[in-house]
């Protein structure tokens, strides 16, 4: 128990150091409530506390997922649609989930060009024990470099999240963390290497062919 708590304050000092706040004023509120709801059928694949239930609605964040094709820096936008879901991946890096697991699935297909990740056991399994609601205007888009949560229906966000390395003509259904401000070019050649075909969606959605890992995510470059 004690350990959890001490995991709480850490969360609460680095979204403190973390959240920086923008020149000018918005008219959001600061701070806005998040709802995290334990999932006991599906349980944490990988011991980790609960974000806490609000998040900061300021200022951007800089997190790099150091995958075996090399760095990828992703700014969180801590002040767009989906502050919760930003507060969630902060968490989740801070607590080491996503170090030393694998990305599933990736697709390359004229509908879809996305990696996917946070799973750790297999494509849309292994996630932290809770879920939590979608944040979406309904005006949202993906074109290349767009970070946004993946799900298994509405409200079931987890730790997944997709990386588009092309485009993704699919509906604005999906919370928008941020984009992606260096190492598209790792992407790439993940792409390049090409794609196990595994997912009914077609021959262009599946493994990719060349495993892909994330050895550590981090704050910062």
């Amino acid at each position: 128990m004690k350990s959890r708590w001490v995991a709480l304050i850490l969360s609460v000092v680095a979204g403190v150091a973390l959240f920086a706040a923008p020149a000018s004023a918005a008219p959001a509120p600061p701070v806005v409530r998040c709802t995290f709801t334990p999932t006991p059928d599906n349980p944490a694949a990988r011991p980790v506390v609960r974000p806490l239930p609000f998040a900061l609605t300021r200022g951007t964040i800089d997190v790099t997922f150091r995958f075996n094709y090399g760095p990828v820096t992703m700014r969180l936008n801590s002040g767009g649609a989906a502050p919760c879901a930003v507060a969630n991946m902060a968490s989740l890096v801070l607590q080491h989930f996503y170090d030393r697991s694998q990305c599933w699935r990736l697709s390359n297909s004229s509908r879809l060009g996305v990696l996917q990740c946070g799973d750790i056991y297999e494509v849309e399994k292994g996630g932290p024990g809770y879920k939590f609601p979608d944040e979406v205007t309904g005006a949202e888009t993906y074109p290349r470099g767009t970070v946004a949560m993946g799900n298994q229906g509405p409200g079931t966000n987890g730790s997944e999240f997709f990386i588009v390395h092309s485009f993704a003509h699919i509906p604005a259904q999906y919370s928008v963390l941020g984009t992606v401000v260096s190492g598209m070019s790792a992407l790439d050649r993940m792409v390049a290497d090409g794609i196990i075909p595994t997912d009914p969606n077609g021959p262009l959605d599946g493994a990719p062919k060349h495993p892909v890992k994330i050895e550590r995510a981090s704050f910062g470059w």
